[in-house]
């Protein structure tokens, strides 16, 4: 009985394999338009790879830059004028100032909020 069963299946999609539907062009277009996506696929991946690349590279000469011309003797100069000056100053807080730059904060990171939730819908 199995083995009749394996039979009338095998002719069934033998008979089906053969067959051939008209579809205009269709199927075509959509294997070069997957051709296309594929390699505009692995054009975005080499730009990405080349990015990470530049960044490496940008880096890597800071860092250079930075032990050749002694930055840190630098930023300890800065460093220590900024807490010796600092303890010499008063400070005198505009309140009109201090309340705009809280405004503006709120209001980017409302923004923010509001577009990373339509993002994700």
């Amino acid at each position: 009985m199995i083995d009749k069963d394996e039979q009338l299946l095998r002719q069934f999609f033998s008979e089906a394999a053969h067959q051939k539907v008209e579809d205009d062009g269709f199927t075509e277009r959509v294997m070069k338009r997957l051709e296309t996506e594929g390699r505009l696929q692995a054009s975005v991946i080499r730009l990405h790879t080349i990015t990470r690349l530049w960044t490496v590279f940008c880096i890597s000469v800071f860092v250079i830059l930075f032990v050749v011309f002694r930055g840190w003797e630098l930023l300890a100069v800065h460093l220590e004028v900024m807490l010796r000056t600092m303890a010499a100053q008063s400070f005198s807080i505009n309140l009109m100032m201090l309340f705009s730059v809280v405004f503006g904060l709120l209001f980017v990171g409302t923004g923010e909020i509001i577009s990373s939730e339509t993002a994700r819908k």
